[in-house]
């Protein structure tokens, strides 16, 4: 493999700073990421393991290289780019889906498909603000404080991920937990042994689904009766399958919710626009998911020689790509740091962009638009319990969010 520094280009690029850091506040980017921000489309980071990758910051150079079929997405080829010791452990696991290059890739993604339209997102939302309303009801009848992560944040995506997949909500304090230990365990053994958990647990709920003469109405029930017995989808990639919905259908959305919360209290002049006018939700959501960038960091491997911007990635060296970073390029957004909700431009790279963008992006936004615009009408008093500099939240290596958020109203 070609080393980053035999590149060509018309200039020198910087010195290399490290990634992933951690953000020294949760809505914004790493304030060492500061030298990534000068608009240059690529620069140079390394990895925890002194590797050198490509990092990729400029959101016209994202879009057009998410899209891009030369860099690949499967972590087994040789010079994928791994941040964390805790990825390392597990990188010879095959991962459906979002592990994938077509054509695998695009027939586990059409199977999917019906169950993530626009239609079928706005077809549950009645259920998904009876989920919000029950949960608001007993947080309420409690009453204040409350601790908004486990007593909000986190139940919302959990209950609809699990009535959507079929999965025994019953059973959500095992899952979460190993969910937890899988993306930010304190080592990667903790982490595989996590996965190997989850997969256990999931392969034998799809054993059980499969003897059931009657299916069930969740996805992984449709998947098991019409893909698995019809021989188009194989038991270790449906149990593949099943743990890449059920981890990222609630993890990044309970981090959403919590950190969007967090970053509406902080800016109150914002917050009393969204309250004097609720249709302003939509726009809320797409600022908030911009802003945030909860998702950083997303991987690929260049499969062949790629020329951007007078630069050339190299066959085999590994591209990242700092979505907190693109959300706010200034040749994009004016003002990229503040919160505004009447940006002309939504062309936000949060969900990704290409064949990989987010499935479950309009499930996401009709259980964001809910739940934040439940928890502030129903609690209109709602504000921190705590300094918001004691309040903690997670590090750079994970998906980003609040670890809790004390709240009262």
């Amino acid at each position: 493999m070609t080393e980053l520094t035999d590149i060509t280009g018309p200039a020198a690029l910087p010195d290399p700073v490290a990634f992933p850091q951690d953000r020294t506040c949760p809505y914004h980017p790493p304030t060492g990421y500061d030298p990534l921000r000068d608009g240059r489309p690529l620069s140079r980071v390394t990895l925890y393991d002194g590797r050198e990758v490509w990092l990729v910051t400029a959101q016209a150079t994202a879009r057009a290289l998410l899209a891009d079929p030369r860099l690949s997405t499967d972590r087994r080829r040789s010079g994928f780019p791994v941040p964390t010791p805790r990825f390392q452990a597990g990188r010879d696991r095959r991962v459906a889906l979002l592990g994938l290059d077509d054509p695998e890739h695009q027939r586990q993604r059409r199977m999917l498909i019906p169950s993530f339209t626009v239609k079928r997102a706005a077809a549950l939302r009645p259920w998904i603000q009876q989920v919000v309303d029950e949960l608001l009801d007993a947080m309420i009848e409690q009453g204040p404080p409350a601790e908004l992560v486990s007593a909000f944040a986190l139940p919302v995506p959990s209950m609809v991920i699990c009535g959507l997949l079929g999965v025994p909500y019953a059973d959500h304090e095992f899952f979460e937990e190993q969910s937890r230990r899988l993306l930010r365990g304190p080592t990667g053994a903790d982490a595989v042994a996590a996965r190997d958990r989850l997969e256990q647990y999931l392969g034998d709920l799809i054993d059980a689904k499969a003897k059931d003469a009657e299916p069930g109405d969740g996805i992984l029930d449709d998947l098991v009766h019409r893909r698995h017995r019809g021989g188009d989808l194989e038991r270790a990639d449906l149990v593949s399958l099943a743990l890449i919905l059920l981890v990222a259908g609630h993890e990044t959305t309970a981090n959403m919710i919590s950190l969007g919360t967090y970053t509406l209290l902080q800016h109150p002049d914002r917050l009393a626009e969204v309250r004097a006018d609720p249709a302003l939700l939509p726009a809320v959501v797409e600022e908030l998911l911009r802003m945030l960038s909860i998702a950083e960091g997303l991987q690929r491997v260049a499969l062949e020689d790629i020329e951007v911007s007078g630069t050339t990635i190299r066959a085999g060296d590994g591209v990242l790509f700092a979505t907190s970073v693109i959300n706010r390029d200034t040749s994009v957004y004016d003002d990229p740091d503040g919160v505004d909700f009447h940006r002309a431009d939504r062309h936000h790279v949060a969900f990704g962009f290409g064949i990989h963008q987010c499935l479950g992006q309009n499930l996401a936004r009709a259980e964001l638009e809910i739940a934040l615009g439940s928890l502030l009408a129903r609690l209109p008093g709602l504000r921190l319990a705590a300094p918001a500099k004691d309040i903690p939240f997670k590090p750079g290596d994970t998906i980003q969010g609040m670890l809790e958020l004390p709240v009262t109203w």
